[in-house]
This record gives C-alpha cells, sequence and structure tokens, in this order.
C-alpha cells in the first residue's frame, strides 16, 4: 500500500514540475508582463525600461521561471495590478468561496446519483430505468452553462426562492447565523446547478457496473446457494459495483475546476473561476499564472487521490 502511494508521488512531483514550466512558458507568451498595469505608460520609457530591469523581467526566461519558483514556494504569488494586493491574498479569499461550493457540489452529485444508478441498474429495461436514462441523455447534451442559466431564470428570477449573484447577502456580520444561513442559500443554487450535469457520468458508469456485474459467476452462485436477493445486492453486487466509483472520485474533483468558471461567472460568484475570467480578460499576468498553476495541481492531486482510493478498495491493482 505504502510502495503505491511512494511510486505514484514520484511520478506526480515531475507532472507538477512540467505543469510550472508550461504555464510560465505560456505567460511568457501573452502580451505584456507583470510590470503591465503596475505603472502609468505615460511616464519616461527609461524609467519603465529601470524597472524591468530592477524587477529582473528582462533575465532569460529560465532565470525568471527560477525566481518565479521561489516565489510560488515562499508563498509570493506577485501583486495584482487589477485589485492592488497580493495574489495569495486575493486567492486565499476566492479559494475558500470554491471550495466550499465544490463540496456541496459533490455531495448534492453522490446524493443523486448513487441513488439513481442504484435503481436503473438493478431494475434494468423498465420504464423507470428508461427514464433515468433518459435524463442522463439529456445531461450529456446539455451544456452546463444552458443549465445554469435555466436554473437562474426559473428558481431565481421567476419563483425568487435563491439569490441569483454574490456569495453572501451585504451588510451581514461574519460568524453570525445570519451570515451563514444567507452563505448556504447562496451556494445552494450554483451548486445544484452544477450537480445536475456532473451527476450523469457517475449514473451511467454505476448502471453499468450493477448491470455487468449481476451476470457474474460468483453472483450466480450466489442465488444458486439460495442466498437472499437483498444480500446478493447489498453485500456483492452494490459492493463491487461501487469501485470505478470510488476510483472517479478524484476526476470529478478536476471536472469541478471547469464547471466551477461557467458556475461562477453566470452566478457572480466570487470564487476563483470568476477571478480566472477576469483576470484574463484584463491581462492580469500574475493571478492568471498563479490560478492556472493552482488548477492544474488540483488536477493531477484529484487523479493522484482517485489512485490511492482504487488501490485501497480494490488490493488488486496496488503496485508491489
Amino acid at each position: 500500500m505504502w510502495k503505491f502511494i511512494v511510486r505514484r508521488l514520484f511520478v506526480t512531483f515531475p507532472q507538477i514540475v512540467i505543469l510550472s514550466v508550461i504555464i510560465f512558458i505560456l505567460a511568457q507568451m501573452m502580451p505584456g508582463d507583470a510590470l503591465t498595469g503596475l505603472i502609468d505608460p505615460n511616464i519616461d520609457p527609461a524609467a519603465i525600461e529601470e524597472q524591468r530591469e530592477r524587477l529582473g523581467l528582462n533575465n532569460p526566461w529560465y532565470v525568471q521561471y527560477s525566481d518565479w519558483v521561489k516565489g510560488v514556494v515562499q508563498g509570493d504569488l506577485g501583486q495584482s495590478f487589477r485589485y492592488k494586493m497580493p495574489v495569495s491574498d486575493l486567492i486565499e479569499q476566492r479559494m475558500i468561496n470554491t471550495f466550499w461550493l465544490s463540496l456541496l457540489t459533490l455531495i448534492f452529485t453522490y446524493a443523486m446519483a448513487i441513488p439513481l444508478g442504484i435503481i436503473s441498474g438493478r431494475w434494468n429495461d423498465t420504464w423507470l430505468d428508461r427514464a433515468i436514462t433518459g435524463y442522463t441523455y439529456i445531461g450529456f447534451a446539455a451544456p452546463l452553462f444552458i443549465t445554469a442559466l435555466l436554473m437562474v431564470w426559473v428558481f431565481g428570477f421567476h419563483f425568487g426562492w435563491f439569490p441569483t449573484g454574490g456569495s453572501v447577502a451585504p451588510g451581514l456580520t461574519p460568524g453570525t447565523f445570519e451570515y451563514l444561513i444567507s452563505k448556504l442559500q447562496h451556494l445552494l443554487l450554483p451548486a445544484f446547478s452544477m450537480a445536475v450535469i456532473t451527476t450523469v457520468s457517475t449514473v451511467q458508469y454505476l448502471r453499468s457496473e450493477i448491470i455487468d456485474t449481476k451476470q457474474k459467476d460468483f453472483i450466480v452462485t450466489a442465488r444458486a446457494k439460495g442466498a437472499p436477493e437483498s444480500r446478493v445486492y447489498n453485500r456483492h453486487i452494490f459492493r463491487n459495483s461501487l469501485l470505478p466509483i470510488a476510483a472517479f472520485f478524484g476526476y470529478e474533483i478536476s471536472g469541478l475546476i471547469g464547471g466551477s468558471i461557467f458556475i461562477e461567472s453566470i452566478f457572480s460568484f466570487p470564487g476563483m473561476g470568476q477571478l480566472f475570467l477576469d483576470s484574463v480578460l484584463l491581462r492580469d499576468y500574475s493571478v492568471v499564472t498563479s490560478v492556472v498553476l493552482i488548477f492544474g495541481i488540483a488536477a493531477i492531486l484529484g487523479a493522484l487521490l482517485s489512485d490511492i482510493i482504487l488501490s485501497i478498495v480494490d488490493p488488486r491493482i496496488r503496485i508491489k
């Protein structure tokens, strides 16, 4: 078990290093640089060039990359010219919002996907299975931003059940009960909108595994021995069908990264996704590189988490 984790960590570290190099090179190709927006472009060009020299922006790319990595390791991600504050402080504020949004989305996803997958797989080829499968087909075809806009219009504007923007009502004191309730109200609709789409792949995976497992020889043997049907499903079919779902858990994190960009923009939710889009449009160099690096590391760690979880639930895949 520990050998497997150590080997995966040895693979993960080079992936992060390669990711950081690619992000830095692509950022270097963007118009402008880290100094853009920090100073008045109308001042003496000689003074601007002096500032670039002082900040090391005229150094070779590998020297700049080394300086950037040292800053990242020390927690110094640079300065945002738009927000006039350190990028690390800005990301810390936004990451908290995205974390709670992602957590609630995962809760909604599995709360809906596991029962639907079990029903569809256990009673396959029934009208109930066809209804659930129809929902998954629609979910695969429907773009996330269309679903989110529909949710905003129906539950936000038409019925007025949920707020349609922000992360908390203005004027509330942090830490109070009213503040927490407002936070939850602002999270529910974005999280549910994303979960409606992220659920469909999990439902299909679980349904397929249950149908496939029902036909295995050990299931036929268990039934032939007279085991109760509930025991066959709960202790044999369902338990074995959860293996790919457990492995898929880490990849759900990667999917939430892309989904949060659309959801946070539509709901004006101040998280990492909205910060990324705003920074790209304004060419906020330091923020863009930092956010992309964090998103990339989260995706890599999600894949690592999936492998570790699968090695726990299925010892056959461990590397000796």
